[in-house]
């Protein structure tokens, strides 16, 4: 019996063991799901378990979806998907389920939409070869032949330009890391499709349904106030500290040097005629 939760991928990061290795891990966002519909064999056909996901506002909920909802209690969501071959008798209609329907070491299927790329040619969309670029050559990165003379048309499955991307993948047998209760947070190893905050189905691995392997032990970085509280008491003291007194000594105004006048006094003198 598979089971399986929604969720939103939220990005990649890395992940380190104890023994030095690194392990690249997808973080995928998992609040909690609500079961809206319980599919059995007698009433549908086929056991399937059909989980709501994402709040959403009722404005923008149909009517028909907001009846189908209400049976179970559930309040409007903006995503709803089945999960098929499921043990429905775990399951209860209007009930939670939580990241910890899985198991570290578990093996799980992840599918979603692809990253869309728009109008693409042949050599990008199917990774075709180019011609000469010489400019003689008239066929650079056109699509070639179309096929051979006789069917005079162009066979079903022909490998043309067009839409590349946005189509739903599956990436199997992919390992759950961890798993974080507390912020709903499941760490899948390895890259899983789509874009940051796309929605996501993690799924019981198809072709190792049930198998749990055996990770080594992760390294954990616990700050010191989670391990041991560190009480730290502050001593106050109210003892003053002695201020020195600082005596200004006054500069002393030096006297002005007296100059020495040495100039002698001019002597006048007479000059007398002497006649002879």
């Amino acid at each position: 019996m598979r089971k399986g939760i929604l969720g939103r991928k939220i990005g990649m990061t890395q992940v380190f063991a104890k023994n030095g290795k690194l392990i690249p891990v997808t973080v995928i966002s998992v609040e909690p799901n609500y079961v809206s519909q319980i599919k059995t064999v007698e009433t549908d056909g086929y056991n399937a378990v059909q989980l709501a996901y994402c709040d959403a506002k009722e404005k923008n909920t149909s009517k028909a979806e907001l009846g189908h909802l209400k049976k179970a209690n559930v309040s409007p969501k903006r995503f709803i998907k089945e999960i098929r071959n499921a043990d429905v008798s775990a399951y209860t209609l209007g009930g939670e389920v939580k990241a910890d329907i899985f198991t570290v070491g578990e093996m799980v299927d992840v599918s979603g939409m692809s990253k869309g790329k728009g109008f693409q040619g042949v050599i990008k969309r199917h990774h075709q070869s180019r011609g000469p670029m010489g400019h003689g050559s008239q066929y650079h990165r056109g699509v070639g032949s179309l096929g051979t003379m006789r069917p005079m048309r162009v066979l079903k499955g022909k490998k043309l330009p067009g839409h590349m991307g946005y189509k739903l993948i599956t990436v199997q047998n992919l390992e759950v890391i961890e798993i974080d209760l507390d912020k709903n947070i499941i760490l899948v190893k390895g890259n899983v499709p789509g874009p940051k905050k796309s929605l996501v189905i993690i799924k019981s691995a198809i072709k190792h349904e049930g198998q749990v392997n055996e990770l080594d032990e992760l390294v954990t970085y616990a700050t010191a106030t989670e391990e041991a509280p560190v009480e730290v008491t502050e001593e106050v003291t109210t003892e003053e500290t002695p201020v020195e007194e600082t005596t200004v000594e006054e500069p002393v105004a030096e006297e002005a040097p007296v100059e020495e006048t040495t100039e002698e006094t001019p002597v006048e003198t007479t000059e007398e005629s002497s006649q002879e």
